[in-house]
């Protein structure tokens, strides 16, 4: 913002040409980090929300028909019921009780006129991993395209997107990647053509009224965030430096000393898979507690931060029981230490015995 603060491709001066290279730069690698061979096939937007949109709505057309999940964020639900309303059918997936969604579902609901599917790989509320890389053979045996919403697992779990047979990848910057907010991505794989959300300035192809047909500029009008980016890249290259590997670890134990704990608690429910692969969300409720009280006694009393409530995600709580109230939420980040877990255990103890 200091040292260049223009906007990239809008001049031929040195400082435009300059932000268009950190604009580059950060494509290029991100592309890299998602395994999509065609840098320009990674579009730049403000948030997952955008890219789940941008996806959904740039896509689909009355008649088709979707496949999700009965545990899908408002990021993607929102969006699909909006097309609800402009003649495509959906149809959700019962998940499990621990908010597992099998592939043998998905491939019960197919249908002749199925154009994708569409569903979140880790939940924001349970921590539970669902099978992609089973759901993608499923989709891709159906003729349809599959949708990723990564905004819990990207920069968490390796996501080559090509390789896995994912068509199309929604993710943040903010969470796993280590960027500010206001920023997001959607990869979009070879042959997959959408309709942009957004018209208007593009830097190029100025003389013609109509969007320009190349990507990246196709979906990317108006003033890119060329600061944003670049505390994105920055991000990215500390997951790069660091190592999935040594950040799923650090999560794992975390998360783990968290649950051994929350579930020694009296009145304590834990909600999720019980065993097996989980993400870094654990969600709890406890006896005679509402989850809201609770929370904010642990911000105001003991300065530790949760999320409590539906957290964006009401038939995440119909599927596992925790509806209407909702949960607390503890979400520990690689920045946490063993000693911050056992603090808020302590605390919630202290808490729970008043």
């Amino acid at each position: 913002m200091r040292e260049i603060g223009v906007a990239p491709g809008r001049g031929g001066y040195r400082q435009s040409l300059e932000a268009a290279r950190i604009v580059f730069a950060t494509r290029s690698a991100l592309a890299g980090f998602f395994g999509v061979s065609d840098s320009s096939r990674l579009i730049f937007t403000h948030s997952a929300t955008e890219s789940l949109n941008l996806a959904v709505s740039g896509l689909l057309k009355a008649g088709d028909h979707v496949v999700s999940s009965s545990v899908e964020h408002n990021a993607l639900l929102r969006p699909l019921h909006l097309m609800l309303g402009r003649g495509v059918e959906v149809t959700f997936v019962p998940a499990d009780r621990e908010g597992v969604v099998s592939e043998r579902e998905i491939a019960g609901a197919l249908r002749p006129n199925t154009r994708l599917v569409a569903l979140a790989h880790c939940s924001n509320v349970t921590g539970a991993v669902q099978p992609i890389g089973e759901i993608a053979r499923v989709a891709a045996r159906g003729g349809a395209l599959f949708l990723v919403d990564a905004a819990q697992s990207a920069g968490y779990f390796s996501l080559p997107t090509e390789e896995m047979g994912i068509d199309l990848l929604a993710a943040p910057g903010h969470k796993g990647l280590f960027g500010p907010p206001g920023t997001g991505l959607l990869t979009i794989a070879r042959g997959v053509t959408l309709e942009p959300l957004l018209v208007g300035g593009t830097g190029g192809s100025a003389s013609s009224p109509l969007q320009p047909e190349q990507l990246p500029e196709r979906f990317e009008s108006g003033t890119i965030n060329t600061a944003a980016l670049a505390g994105l890249k920055a991000g990215l290259d500390f997951v790069l430096e660091t190592g999935l590997e040594a950040i799923r670890a650090k999560g794992k134990l975390l998360v783990e000393q968290l649950l051994q704990g929350l579930r020694a608690c009296p009145g304590v429910t834990v909600y999720g898979p019980s065993q097996g692969e989980r993400a870094g969300a654990v969600s709890f409720t406890a006896e005679g507690e509402d989850p809201a009280v609770l929370g904010y006694r642990l911000d105001s009393e003991y300065d530790i931060s949760v999320r409590a409530g539906l957290h964006c995600a009401p038939d995440v709580h119909r599927t596992i029981g925790s509806y209407p109230g909702g949960t607390v939420r503890v979400s520990p980040g690689f920045f946490n230490s063993e000693a911050d877990i056992e603090f808020f255990l302590k605390a919630l103890r202290e808490l729970l015995r008043r």
